[in-house]
Formats: structure tokens, sequence, C-alpha cells
């Protein structure tokens, strides 16, 4: 875009090409007191300057409240949700995952993180009369091979974890021709995986369900401790290659993270209240994410038939739309699913 596009007093478009500003879009990588010292213009002048640039930069126009809640909006369905797989989480959630944002569930090893990821890949696959979206899902790995046999598990096990579903639907689900896996060894592959392959796969109506489990490996592996500026602009290229997928692509996109300890409690301001670990990668990423989920394993255990479970539970750690609650969670056979409160616990030796 021209300097003369923009709707500036010519004065403030003629210092900043005396400053040599490259275009439009650099404009916004100063900051104000920079922008003043390069080009001698007043604070206001400045401020004006950066609205201006914003505005010409933005791929979309903001939307009215009012707009979203009518779904006069063809790019976010207002109030359309993807099920968990489970009522009683789903009530947690309001329906479950929001079509439009990134949603990051984090926990430690074991948690139950994994188990919830690939439980959505088959609740994706229902029609929207069942919670579903009707479509497929894609599992791209960055830690670990994929639990293909813990997929084939909770297939099978569909038919009991979905009982509110009349058998005959489940039973027409082909899910296993419907979940395409990606695997990303570092940076490079992983955003070449966001920005051409899953846009094809969203494109063609394949799939509707993005699930990249972890966000934190690659980061974690590939920078050090004195990388930092340079860990934070990947980052954000990165959560920028989602959110185009969430929102231009109108698709939910779940980011399985995984935590770090917190030594007292002013620290935790990212997770839980009562927790003793927080979500990793910081408060760049923290500012990326709309809904936060956190799943705890605790010392409990519950049984239900022939089969025993340690006790989760699943966490709302922030969202615009939720309040801070949680709800007891287990890892069966065929899924996960939430534990009624009055139901008996065993406190685990």
């Amino acid at each position: 875009m021209d300097w003369d596009q923009l709707e500036l007093n010519p004065r403030i478009i003629a210092a900043v090409r005396r400053a040599e500003v490259k275009s439009v879009r650099s404009v916004l990588c100063y900051s104000s007191p920079d922008l003043q010292r390069l080009t001698g213009l007043s604070r206001s002048d400045v401020h004006q300057l950066l609205n201006a640039a914003a505005v010409a930069c933005r791929r979309n126009p903001p939307i009215p409240a009012l707009q979203l809640l009518h779904g006069g909006c063809p790019r976010l369905e207002s109030g359309l949700r993807l099920s968990l797989g489970c009522p009683m989480l789903d009530q947690l959630l309001r329906g479950g995952l929001p079509v439009g944002g990134i949603t990051e569930l984090s926990g430690e090893s074991g948690a139950g993180k994994t188990q919830l990821g690939l439980q959505l890949c088959l609740s994706v696959q229902y029609p929207p009369q069942h919670g579903g979206l009707d479509s497929g899902a894609v599992y791209i790995c960055t830690e670990d091979r994929f639990p293909s046999r813990r997929l084939q598990q909770l297939i099978r096990g569909q038919l009991s974890l979905r009982s509110d579903v009349p058998p005959a639907v489940t039973s027409s689900l082909r899910f296993s021709d419907h979940i395409y896996i990606e695997h990303a060894a570092d940076l490079v592959s992983l955003q070449t995986c966001l920005t051409r392959r899953v846009p094809l796969l969203l494109a063609r109506g394949l799939i509707r369900l993005v699930v990249l489990d972890s966000v934190a490996s690659l980061f974690r592996t590939e920078f050090g401790a004195g990388d930092w500026l340079e860990r934070t602009r990947q980052l954000q290229k990165f959560s920028s290659a989602l959110h185009h997928l969430s929102l231009e692509l109108n698709t939910p996109v779940l980011c399985i993270n995984q935590v770090t300890d917190v030594f007292s409690s002013s620290d935790n301001t990212l997770g839980p209240l009562s927790s003793t670990v927080a979500p990793a990668l910081g408060l760049v990423w923290a500012n990326q994410v709309m809904v936060r989920l956190m799943m705890r394993r605790l010392q409990q255990t519950v049984t239900e038939g022939n089969q025993c479970s340690t006790l989760r539970r699943l966490e709302v750690v922030f969202a615009p739309h939720l309040a801070r609650d949680g709800r007891d969670a287990a890892v069966w056979t065929e899924g996960v699913r939430g534990v009624a409160s009055m139901e008996t616990c065993q406190t685990g030796s």
C-alpha cells in the first residue's frame, strides 16, 4: 500500500518519507517514542500514523457484538460449538470448544490431554445435531508417535461413550478414514504444515478440526535461554498461522501444551489458583489463546464396573465466555467422561 492512500495529513506523510520508512506495515514494528525520534513528529501525529497504519493493514473490519449475536458474520458462526463427547464436560464449556479462536489444553504428563484430543477427533465427525461438525480432523504430532492403538480402542467404544447418539448414526461413521496424521520434527516443517497442507485439507472440506500435540515441544528444544527474542518472533509467526486457520477458515484449533513448575502463588498468574504448575511458553503465548483449559491428575481413584481410573479434573483457567470452574473426569476404555461429585472416590495408596 502506498503512503498517499492513507487518510493522513500530508505533513505526516512527508515526515515518514524523509525518515525512509520502507512500508506502511513496517510502521507497526516501531514503538511510539522510536517513531517520534525517527520522524520528528509530535506524539499526537505519531498516534494518528499508527492508527492509520493499523487500519490499513488489518485483514477484516471489527465485528460488532450485536452482529455476532445475530449470526451476521459469515466468518464466525455465532454459538457453534464442538462437543467433547461428554454432556458433563460440555456443560462446563457451555456446549464444547468454540469454533473461532485457539483453545489450549495444558497439564502434566499422564493427565489425559492426548486422550481428550483423540476424543475430539472422533466427536468432530458427528452431525451438528449431535455436537459434531460433520467433517474430519488433522492431528499434528511434535513429540511422540501417534497413538493409533488407543485411537482404535476409542473408536470401538463410541457406541458406549456416545449413548446420546442413535446407534445407527455412530455405526455409519468411518472414523479412521477421516483423521489425517502429520508429524513435525522442527519449526520449519510445522510452519509448512500449518500454512500449506492443513489449509489444503480445509479448502477441500476434508477436516474441520486441528489438534497440535504439543505446542511447547519444538520451542523448548530449538531455543536456549539466550534466544528469547527469536523465540518470541517465531512464536508470534506460528500463532498467526493458527489464527488464520481458526478465524479465516472457521475451524476450532486445539493446542495441547506442557506445564512448568511455579514456586509461589504470586508467580502463577497463568494457571489455576490451586495449582503448582503453569502452562509453558509464558505470557507471549498466553496472549494468543482465547480459551485456556488445564487437566490435572488427582490422588483419588474411581471405579465403574470392572474398570478403575485415577480421577482427573478439567478446569477453565480463562475464557471470554466462561467462569473459572472445573469438573471431575475419568479416563475409561471407551474415552473421557465426567464424574459426578456424589460418586464415591477412593484415596489412592
